[in-house]
């Protein structure tokens, strides 16, 4: 019982955090270009690697 608890608190913390960090983002001017490209070469990076398995 105890674990649903502290479970249950801690996936409370995460969701306001969440929602602080969505609330923050909502008013910045953000270039999402630009960090759609770097996730962009993150996942090549990773289909690559899983590919080939070099890197």
């Amino acid at each position: 019982m105890m674990r649903f608890v502290v479970i249950a608190l801690i996936v409370l913390a995460v969701w306001l955090a969440l929602l602080n960090a969505v609330r923050l983002l909502r008013g910045k001017n953000i270039d999402w270009t630009g960090i759609a490209t770097m996730v962009g070469f993150v996942a090549l990076a990773f289909y690559l690697r899983h590919v080939t398995g070099m890197g």
